[in-house]
């Protein structure tokens, strides 16, 4: 791999003695590696020095599958695959294996972007060994990347406040006090039954315009809220 330009990968590898000894036995049964390059390292490395031990090396186990793919059956292949970290048969430390036209891509839930096989280091059945152009990350290290918010759906238009009672009841008071034909003389009524009526109009008036005008900053102030 270090001749194929994952040379820093390669020595991540060898640094860590559980990850070295897993590879060395799983390449007799047949396995396919997905190298970071050493760009690609280069600027994962902060992250990865604030990893355990072990997670380090379910790190780097996490980019081998238990399986040769050579590069024809790699670019026929879609789905979900278990890699050289999974635990037995637990469906844990796997990664999305997808095919868009001539580009393979590898896909987790950890990261919107996706790492892109970019060469052939290696084809040599039971090993093959591809360079990627970055370091894929597990959920089982990493916080899983953050759906985008939707945005707000907009605000319902909100609806012309209604007359209130108090508009009707000035609605029904207007001919109280609106001019209108005097009655015949026969028909009028005495001078201080006529004071008296003027009196009680004149009082209600003002009640009935003060009552009108609260329902109506009540029906705004709904419709605000």
């Amino acid at each position: 791999m270090a001749k194929g330009g994952c040379k820093a990968f390669a020595a991540l590898i060898a640094s860590s003695p559980d990850a070295a000894s897993t590879y060395a036995s799983a390449a007799g049964g047949g396995m396919t590696v997905f190298c970071p390059s050493d760009d690609a390292v280069a600027a994962f490395a902060p992250r990865y020095k604030n990893l355990s031990a072990d997670g380090k090396a379910s790190l780097l186990l996490f980019h081998a599958v238990p399986v040769y793919y050579s590069p024809g059956s790699l670019k026929s292949n879609n789905g979900v695959m278990n890699t050289l970290a999974t635990d037995g048969a637990a469906k844990n430390y796997n990664f999305t294996l997808q095919n868009e036209g001539n580009v393979v891509t590898i896909k987790t839930d950890a990261s919107g972007a996706v790492a892109r096989v970019k060469a052939t280091v290696l084809d040599a059945d039971p090993v093959a060994v591809y360079a990627v152009d970055r370091v894929v990350e597990p959920v089982e290290l990493f916080k899983p990347a953050p759906s985008p918010t939707p945005a707000p759906a907009p605000a319902p238009a909100a609806d012309a406040p209604r007359a209130g009672k108090g508009a009707h009841a000035r609605h029904r008071a207007a001919p109280v006090v609106a001019d209108a034909p005097g009655p015949d003389a026969d028909d009028a009524p005495p001078a201080d039954q006529k004071k008296h009526s003027e009196k009680n109009a004149a009082a209600g008036a003002p009640c009935s315009g003060w009552f009108a005008a609260a329902l109506a900053a009540v029906a705004v102030a709904s419709a605000l809220a």
